[in-house]
């Protein structure tokens, strides 16, 4: 298990000082740190088709990007070049306990857990996210430098890299093994391996407004809904048939307005869009499928624990009302389990005594079972 220390700052002291505001460094932020993953693992992932991996290197001073799966290395040499992955999260438990500390951020805006392995003078070169993110150094160090959040012009280095022009710098360190890097959106940086190394990235998203706008409008149309026509049947005689004028014109935004005033569809669509997989899940069905006296007796002896890279959110008013989201859906269930619900959005595992007083509740027994039976939840060894 990882601890976080935020440098004696307790968690609101570091969100209200430097979340979205400004980067910093943050030494020992995990100390004594392991890698959870070894690099031969890494490349063994980076090698299956449903694990997003690229492979970034530089050749004579130009930059090439190729996208997974891969075989080799051997191509590339002992220099200048970085494998990533994605949603490393999904794929492997170890990984993924290095989010916990994290959970001070809702959820919700997490996007997954990124790692790297670089050798000497690896790097994804010079670049601006536009999310936020904690960059904790593994194995080996890393130079980095970070820009400030003034216009940067961006350009493309190659057809998959977005890079940007040389920047000044605001932060310029080496990070070594336990340190972590908190970069703010729109802030450039740039990191360069100094020898081997791993880093591993925790990234929390935000979505622009044209993207929820896109889903919102995709979601009306997946269900059939929005599809009322404007209404003008008082209509007045105009004297000017170019003119839209300003009644209209509101006319026009009011029927768009209304769309987001109907709590229940935007409501509906926020909980699927948000708990959307965003990579691909490596889901565990079982052998056989649950009963449900079978489960309520598991839940006596054995941990329940939810699915690397699962999304499971719940909406602190309709959750009394029977409401939840998991994976990009609706889940109605009993109200009268909200509270055991709330548990397992909350928390990642689940032991014996967290749910020792559902464990004999129908309903909650049924909506495990058929979690269960879904392989979004799996059995684990009661620690």
């Amino acid at each position: 298990m990882y601890t976080l220390d935020l440098m004696q700052l307790t968690q609101q002291q570091f969100l209200d000082e430097y979340w979205q505001k400004k980067p910093v460094v943050i030494r020992q932020g995990f100390k004594d740190f392991v890698d959870p993953i070894a690099a031969d693992e890494l490349a063994g992932l980076a090698m299956e088709e449903q694990v997003e991996s690229r492979l970034v290197h530089k050749s004579e001073g130009k930059w090439n990007a190729a996208f997974g799966p891969f075989e080799s290395y051997e191509h590339l040499g002992n220099q200048d070049w970085s494998l990533v992955i994605q949603a490393l999260d999904n794929f492997s438990e170890e990984a993924a306990e290095m989010i916990e500390p994290f959970r001070f951020i809702p959820h919700w805006r997490l996007d997954d857990l990124m790692a790297s392995f670089a050798m000497p003078g690896g790097s994804v070169g010079p670049h601006i996210d536009n999310y936020d993110t904690f960059i904790c150094q593994g194995s080996g160090k890393r130079h980095w430098r970070v820009g400030d959040n003034s216009s940067h012009v961006e350009f493309a280095a190659h057809e998959a890299l977005l890079h940007v022009e040389p920047f000044e710098s605001i932060i310029d360190v080496e990070l070594e093994t336990g340190d972590i890097l908190y970069i703010p959106p729109g802030f450039p940086h740039e990191g360069i391996s100094l020898d081997v190394s791993m880093s591993f990235s925790i990234g929390f998203r935000a979505n622009s407004s044209v993207s929820l706008l896109s889903a919102f409008a995709d979601h009306l149309i997946d269900n059939e809904q929005g599809a009322e026509l404007l209404s003008d049947p008082q209509r007045q005689v105009t004297s000017h048939s170019g003119e839209v004028s300003n009644k209209d014109y509101s006319s026009l935004k009011k029927q768009v307005a209304n769309l987001l005033d109907d709590d229940a569809t935007f409501k509906a669509f926020t909980g699927q869009f948000l708990t959307n997989a965003k990579h691909e899940l490596d889901i565990l069905l079982p052998d056989e499928p649950f009963e449900l006296s079978e489960v309520s007796n598991l839940l006596h002896s054995h941990a329940i624990k939810r699915l690397g890279g699962l999304r499971a959110f719940y909406f602190e008013d309709t959750v009394e009302q029977g409401l939840c989201y998991i994976n990009g859906s609706e889940l109605a269930f009993s109200a009268e389990i909200a509270n055991g619900v709330k548990l397992l959005c909350d928390n990642v595992m689940l032991m014996p005594n967290d749910v020792s007083s559902w464990s004999q509740n129908a309903a909650f027994v049924e909506l495990v079972t058929e979690l269960l039976n879904q392989g979004y939840w799996y059995l684990a060894e009661a620690e």
